[in-house]
């Protein structure tokens, strides 16, 4: 295939790949997929667990759950704490899927409240700071439907084992 077949190949299976994706954003503004479509492109590879560690997140054993759902098994990257880029989401979160393999289904932003005035914004959305004590967060669920919203915290669809 010719360079520039190939390239217009990509764009077009960029373009339909955003076009599927919106179907569990409905809440959100028409513009946020292609907003994310940064943070997706940066963090596909870690679909392949082996992948996000090699990256610098720290897999851990500990999954998230509560009444509300579940987030998953938070991996952190300590480098990409505080920030705010899109391409760098501070955590990755898994959850067990077949085989005991872990399946990405989120990434999130962790930023330090530091006793802002206002919390941080990304993507137009302000970062939360009731579920993780003395941190602004906020999760895109840009590998597994929501149905609580694409940036809610917790996923009743992600279960713990």
């Amino acid at each position: 295939m010719s360079p520039l077949k190939a390239a217009c190949a990509l764009a077009l299976a960029t373009a339909l790949s955003l076009a599927a994706a919106p179907a569990h954003a409905a809440d959100e503004h028409p513009d946020v997929w292609t907003e994310l479509n940064e943070t997706y492109t940066a963090t596909g590879a870690y679909a392949y667990e082996p992948f996000g560690i090699k990256a610098g997140y720290a897999r851990t054993e500990t999954c998230a759950s509560s009444a509300a759902g579940g987030m998953g098994y938070h991996y952190l990257n300590k480098e990409y704490l505080n920030s705010l880029d899109p391409a760098t989401p501070a955590a990755l979160l898994y959850e067990t899927g077949a085989y005991g393999k872990r399946k990405l289904v989120a990434v999130e932003w962790v930023v330090e409240d530091t006793g802002q005035t206002k919390p941080p914004t990304l993507f137009g959305k302000d970062l939360d700071n009731t579920v993780l004590p003395g941190f602004y967060t906020l999760h895109a669920w840009i590998y597994k439907p929501n149905p609580s919203g694409l940036f809610e915290p917790w996923n009743p669809k992600v279960k713990c084992p």
